[in-house]
């Protein structure tokens, strides 16, 4: 594919990269993989680091992170089949050579079905392992925006999952087959729709970073990136040339899901903001202190968990220490004959792990 550069000449720029970034024992390894291999490992450094402060162990993020992936995997390759059974379908005139349904290298997988096997598997798991399922969707859903705003250049090597035609200044110059039902088999301007859901992804990353620090409920972030992605997808996958079609419809798949599973969430982010009340401590980050009723086992598990969190955190809390014992009057009244049980309790209050702060710079 090396003979089909990349133009954008509205902006006089060309590319031709190869799909294939190098060979190893005469087997092929593609950029697309490498690329997608990138935005995962991202992916899972970001949510990885950050897993304390939505309280979940890091731990137990990663075995999420384990089931999770090679379940999304599958889902992704059974959306694009279901939905494309024309290409696995044998047909001795339209299709006498049917793509196999596990020959998952040579193309034909679908975000969406990807986020609705890891949700699954996700909720599965936090049934099993006692989590909150919505604070781990919370940060997941940053993670899946990192994943698929770098992921999308994967497309752009591969030349596809591009538009329809365009003589926008920022138009994309390919070598096409076809068009929708128009056949091309030339070289022409389409809008590069690889590039629109990146940049859209990525923005909104950013956004959703801002307002992990500032979210009112578990659950506030999935939500808005519910909302957030299937907006932008609804909007770009009309634009398209390569769309699932709901089985013999005119339906896009992919852009009905994203604008119903858009409005679905806005109007659960309106409900929970105006009519609902929520426990602020639902959102409190491991090794937050222990309300009050708790079992010396539950307190010593938390401040294991803390100490866990990294340095930051100790600094935090060794400081905070110092200013008590500055404000602190020279000594205990001992002609008070309770003085002694004072002073005990005020060591275990202190002893008490100050939550790891809300807001970090990546």
């Amino acid at each position: 594919m090396t003979d089909n550069p990349i133009g954008f000449p509205g902006l006089g720029l060309q590319f031709n990269p190869s799909p294939v970034a190098f060979t190893v024992f005469g087997r092929n390894i593609y950029w697309y993989g490498i690329i997608i291999a990138v935005s995962f490992l991202l992916a899972a450094y970001y949510t990885v680091r950050r897993a304390p402060r939505v309280g979940i162990k890091q731990d137990d993020f990663i075995d999420a992170l384990l089931f999770a992936v090679p379940v999304a995997i599958v889902f992704s390759r059974l959306y694009y089949v279901v939905f494309n059974l024309r290409e696995f379908t044998y047909d001795p005139v339209t299709n006498p050579y049917p793509q196999k349904v596990y020959e998952i290298w040579k193309g034909g997988i679908a975000i969406y079905g990807a986020v609705i096997g890891a949700a699954l598997t996700a909720y599965i798991f936090c049934r099993v392992r006692k989590l909150r399922f919505s604070a781990l969707m919370d940060l997941a859903s940053i993670g899946l925006l990192i994943g698929q705003c770098i992921g999308r250049w994967g497309n752009f090597v591969n030349r596809e999952a591009h538009g329809t035609r365009t003589d926008l200044p920022w138009r994309m110059e390919i070598f096409v087959n076809r068009v929708g039902d128009e056949i091309i088999n030339n070289r022409v301007a389409v809008h590069p729709t690889f590039l629109y859901e990146s940049l859209w992804t990525l923005l909104g990353f950013v956004l959703l970073h801002k307002a992990f620090a500032k979210r009112k409920f578990a659950g506030q972030i999935f939500l808005m990136y519910v909302a957030w992605y299937g907006l932008g997808r609804g909007l770009i996958e009309g634009l398209r040339t390569d769309s699932l079609y709901f089985f013999e419809t005119s339906l896009r798949i992919s852009q009905v899901l994203g604008f119903v599973s858009c409005a679905a969430a806005v109007a659960l982010l309106i409900y929970n903001w105006r009519f609902r009340t929520h426990d602020p401590a639902t959102l409190a980050p491991l090794g937050a202190p222990a309300p009050a009723g708790v079992t010396p086992e539950a307190e010593e598990a938390e401040e294991a968990a803390f100490g866990a969190a990294g340095p930051e955190d100790e600094g935090a809390e060794t400081e905070a220490a110092a200013e008590n014992a500055a404000e602190a009057p020279d000594g205990p009244d001992t002609d008070r004959p309770d003085a002694g049980e004072e002073t005990e309790k005020s060591e275990e209050t202190e002893a008490v792990p100050r939550p790891a702060p809300e807001e970090e710079t990546l």
